[in-house]
């Protein structure tokens, strides 16, 4: 009895820095008790109604083409109207402005990449969860590609008529040629009516650069036409009366008014700044990411339980709160990938399973340094103080080493590696807090004097 009251009073009735160590420990089991429900709310919302507990929203983890299937465009960029200078320039707003377009249809995540194939400049598109390859080429179609031309000098368009009537020169347009102002440098359209027919107009607002383009486009062309072509068709083709200094043009055509709106959504969410061609299409099935999910699911529960096992037979009871730790963490990990919005490729979950190894390691140097510090004689608050004090340094150094290594392959390689790069830096932070405060909390619960003289429990 005596025996009994002494461990109730020891469990309930902490002093010290253990009693500073069980809060904490409440603390942390309250925050990764809601990160599970957070992480896995079906689960979690199944049994809420049995125990009145608040439920969790159904947020689902993001998933990458590869695990989700979806759609894989390959575009070819027109720059023969671009100088080879602006080559770059031209590709990084086409890849922008795509971005823009598959994220206002709530496209999770779009992987736009630009490439270079020979001499042909590509746009790689994948769309994770479009089943409907139809569906995403049509996206991708609908933004427009605006430019403004000006009238050719007649004898140069008899010329071009003469060849076309030989077959000669049959893709040029005889009547107008283009100008430098394109949709790159528009900053809004707006739908208004004009005052007269009541008829829908666009209104066309560039920014400083185009604005100053069109003073100079107008005022060559005073008595003459210029021409608004969209996607390669005419439009509209006004008169210039004078040159136009204010920064802005008008559409004006045989619009009903849902049309126009239709323009103005589609310019307003960016022009393309030169015209692409589609010239490759792949569905990718979900089936197929549905398998390699599985298989990698059941790899991350291989790893942890050889973790485990290797903790627990040669750490003994500082191996078993490791993997108490190394729960939290993966909780932890998993919650910071939602709230983050991180899209999981298969390349992220092998980063993932990576870092669950990882996570291990500075627990590996704080329990090496806390056997010599128990062989050295120190009591048991010392030896884990001094234990976590002296394995810092380490800790700290290769936690930034494998940052910078992260660091490097997020932004300067392919999009394939960045999942790998991101999600193993998220794990590498988090292990760092689940090493620092997860493990020492549970260490200094744990430990006390009597306990710590069983030194069978503790090493080998």
């Amino acid at each position: 009895m005596k025996f009994l009251v002494k461990v109730l009073k020891f469990i309930f009735v902490p002093e010290g820095e253990r009693a500073k160590s069980l809060y904490i420990l409440l603390f942390i089991f309250i925050v990764a008790v809601a990160a599970f429900g957070f992480d896995f709310p079906e689960k979690w919302n199944a049994y809420g109604g049995t125990w009145h507990i608040p439920k969790f929203r159904q947020l689902d983890f993001k998933l990458g083409l590869d695990l989700k299937g979806g759609a894989h465009l390959v575009y070819v960029a027109d720059l023969s109207n671009v100088k080879p200078a602006d080559y770059g320039d031209a590709m990084a707003g086409l890849r922008d402005v795509i971005e823009r377009r598959v994220n206002s249809f709530g496209i999770g995540e779009p992987n736009v990449q630009t490439a270079q194939v020979g001499g042909e400049h590509r746009l790689n598109v994948e769309l994770a969860g479009i089943k409907d390859v139809n569906q995403a080429i049509q996206m991708i179609g609908q933004t427009p590609y605006l430019e403004f031309k000006e009238g050719r000098p007649e004898e140069e368009t008899k010329k071009i008529q003469d060849a076309q009537k030989k077959g000669e020169r049959v893709y040029e347009d005889p009547y107008f040629i283009a100008t430098e102002l394109n949709g790159k440098y528009l900053k809004r359209s707006e739908l208004t009516f004009d005052q007269n027919t009541y008829k829908p107009v666009v209104n066309l607002v560039f920014d400083s650069e185009g604005a100053a383009l069109f003073a100079k486009i107008t005022g060559r062309n005073v008595g003459k036409t210029v021409a608004i072509y969209l996607d390669g068709g005419p439009i509209s083709v006004p008169r210039v009366n004078e040159a136009i200094t204010g920064g802005s043009a008008i559409i004006t055509g045989d619009f009903s008014v849902q049309e126009a709106k239709q323009l103005v959504q589609r310019l307003n969410s960016g022009a393309l700044p030169v015209p692409v061609k589609l010239i490759s299409q792949q569905t990718v099935e979900a089936s197929l990411g549905e398998e390699a999910l599985k298989k990698s699911f059941q790899t991350g529960i291989w790893a942890l339980g050889a973790v485990a096992v290797f903790m627990v037979l040669w750490y003994k009871i500082p191996g078993m709160l490791a993997i108490i730790a190394l729960l939290g963490y993966a909780l932890f990990t998993l919650a910071a990938f939602k709230l983050l919005g991180v899209t999981l490729t298969l390349a992220g979950i092998v980063g993932f399973i990576l870092s669950i190894g990882m996570a291990v390691d500075a627990n590996i140097l704080i329990f090496a340094r806390m056997r010599e510090e128990f062989r050295a004689g120190k009591r048991s608050d010392l030896a884990v103080h001094d234990a976590f004090l002296r394995a810092w340094p380490s800790i700290r150094d290769s936690n930034i080493s494998t940052l910078l290594t992260c660091f490097v392959l997020y932004f300067f390689t392919a999009s394939l590696i960045k999942g790998f790069a991101l999600t193993l830096a998220i794990g590498v932070l988090i292990s760092m807090f689940s090493a620092i405060f997860v493990t020492r909390a549970l260490l200094r619960a744990v430990i006390f004097e009597k306990l710590s003289k069983l030194k069978f429990l503790w090493y080998r």
